[in-house]
């Protein structure tokens, strides 16, 4: 643990932007599984999960949390999923 005062306050800053970026990261992770099943289970909503995960890869991005050409890459994979099942 730091003792000076500056370093004791970047810690908890760090911390902080931690949770942060590992809420946006892990919603990511969910709206995309969830799109996932939803495309395997033939549901009806598929087009609204796409577009919800689509927001959360492209709030990731933003973020510098993954990569924009990563974001792009996962949001045409799960397009071609997409029409895959002719929705």
């Amino acid at each position: 643990m730091p003792n000076i005062k500056s370093a004791i306050k970047r810690v908890k800053i760090n911390e902080a932007k931690n949770a942060q970026n590992s809420a946006v990261k892990s919603a990511m992770r969910t709206a995309i599984k969830k799109f996932e099943v939803a495309v395997d289970a033939k549901e009806e909503n598929v087009k609204d999960l796409f577009k919800v995960a689509v927001k959360n890869l492209d709030k990731a991005a933003s973020k510098g949390l993954i990569h924009k050409n990563t974001a792009n890459r996962q949001k045409a994979r799960l397009a071609k999923k997409l029409s895959t099942i002719g929705a």
